[in-house]
C-alpha cells in the first residue's frame, strides 16, 4: 500500500485499507446482521468510496463478502498472517474461548492449516494478525468484553478481546483496542466508530477518544436513563407495574440508570426503536458485567426499590405543582376578546 503525506507537516495518510473482519469468535454474527442496518453511514457508503476522505476500503467479511468461499475468501487473512497485505483493520465478531482448556478438541476455528489439514483456531488467527494490524476493533459485547458466552458456568473459559491480547495492547498504528458494545451492537454507532478510525488511517482526524473500557466517549459517556423518553416519569416518582405502561420501567426490571448506551437518544434503525423507547427494559448489554450482574432478568435491580422509595415523596409533591402549573397555563390570557375595550394594560406614555 502507499501513503500520501499530507500537506503542512501533518501526519502520513493511508490511500487504501483491508478490513479483516472475523467473525468465528463465539457468538451469532448478530453484530453482522446488525451493520447491514447502519446509515449514518451506511456500510455499502464506506466500500464504494462515497465518503469524502476515506482511504478505499476492502472489506473482508463473509456475509458480505463477493468470494466464493472457501480458499478464496481466506486468501487475504492468509497473506496478512504471512506479512504480506498491509495496511489492514482486524475486526473481531465473538468473544475469544480459552484454548489452553479444550482439551483434545477445539472450541471454534477459522479455516485450516494448509500443512496438516487441522482447524485453525480464532486464538490462532488474532496471535498472528493482531500484532501486525494497523487497529484492531472489537465489535459487540461478546468480543469487547466476553458477553453471553464468558458467563458463570460456562465450560469455555470465554473472555473479550483486550483480556485475551491485554488492555494495553497497542497496534501497529499505536491504538489501543477499541470496544464498540452492544447485543448485537447498534448499528450507526459501530459504522461511525469505524469511520472515525478510517479517517485516522486517512491521516484526516485524530485518533478516536475512548474511555477507561475502551468504548468511543462520545457514545458511551451517558446512560439509558439520561438519554431516556422515560425518565421525567422517574422523576416524578411515577413507574410502570406492567410492560403496557408507558411510565419508568426500574420496577418491572429496567436498568437504564446504571447502563452506559445512547440508544434512547439515537434509536436502533434510522432513529426508530431501541428497548426503552419501544417499551422494553434494558437489560445492560452493552456492558462489561452482562450478563452475569444483570440478572435474573425482569427482576427489580437491587437498588431499584430504595431510589424509587426515596424519589417518591419529592416526585408527589413535584407532580401536583406541574400539575397546577399545567392547568394555569392550559388557559388563554383574558385580554384576548372581542369586547370594545383594550385590557392589555397598554399604555403609551410617551403619547401627549
Amino acid at each position: 500500500m502507499t501513503q500520501t503525506e499530507q500537506k503542512s507537516g501533518q501526519a502520513a495518510g493511508y490511500d487504501e485499507m483491508h478490513i479483516l473482519w472475523i467473525s468465528e469468535g463465539m457468538s451469532c454474527d448478530g453484530d453482522t446482521v446488525s451493520i447491514t442496518a447502519a446509515t449514518q453511514p451506511a456500510i455499502e457508503d464506506v466500500v464504494a468510496g462515497t465518503i469524502p476522505g476515506l482511504p478505499k476500503v476492502h472489506l473482508h467479511n463473509k456475509v458480505l463478502s463477493p468470494s466464493l468461499g472457501g480458499e478464496d475468501y481466506l486468501a487475504p487473512f492468509r497473506a496478512a498472517a504471512r506479512g504480506e497485505l498491509e495496511p489492514f483493520i482486524l475486526v473481531i465478531e465473538g468473544s475469544v474461548p480459552n484454548e489452553n482448556i479444550n482439551g483434545d478438541g477445539y472450541w471454534t476455528s477459522f479455516g485450516n492449516d494448509p500443512s496438516t489439514g487441522q482447524p485453525l483456531t480464532l486464538n490462532s488467527w488474532i496471535d498472528r494478525l493482531a500484532p501486525r494490524a494497523w487497529a484492531v476493533v472489537a465489535i459487540g459485547t461478546c468480543a469487547t468484553y466476553g458477553g453471553i458466552h464468558a458467563m458463570a458456568g460456562n465450560p469455555t473459559g470465554c473472555m473479550g478481546l483486550a483480556d485475551y491480547l491485554g488492555w494495553d495492547f497497542r497496534s501497529t498504528g499505536g491504538l489501543p483496542i477499541v470496544n464498540v458494545p452492544g447485543c448485537p451492537v447498534q448499528p450507526d454507532n459501530f459504522m461511525e466508530t469505524l469511520t472515525w478510525v478510517l479517517h485516522h488511517a486517512a491521516g484526516s482526524a485524530p485518533p478516536p477518544p475512548l474511555d477507561e473500557l475502551l468504548r468511543p466517549q462520545w457514545l458511551f459517556g451517558k446512560t439509558v436513563h439520561e438519554g431516556c423518553d422515560r425518565g421525567s416519569y422517574y422523576e416524578q416518582g411515577d413507574f410502570a407495574h406492567d410492560y403496557n405502561s408507558p411510565k419508568c420501567q426500574v420496577k418491572v426490571g429496567c436498568w437504564g440508570p446504571v447502563v452506559n448506551c445512547n440508544v434512547p437518544k439515537r434509536g436502533w434503525m434510522r432513529g426508530i426503536g431501541g428497548c426503552p423507547n419501544v417499551g422494553g427494559i434494558c437489560i445492560a448489554c452493552t456492558m462489561p458485567g452482562f450478563p452475569d450482574k444483570f440478572m435474573p432478568f425482569m427482576d427489580m435491580p437491587p437498588g431499584g426499590g430504595l431510589s424509587s422509595m426515596l424519589i417518591k415523596p419529592y416526585g408527589a409533591f413535584i407532580r401536583r405543582m406541574r400539575g397546577i402549573t399545567n392547568h394555569t397555563v392550559n388557559r388563554e390570557p383574558r385580554w384576548r376578546h372581542n369586547r370594545e375595550a383594550l385590557t392589555t394594560g397598554y399604555d403609551p406614555r410617551w403619547r401627549p
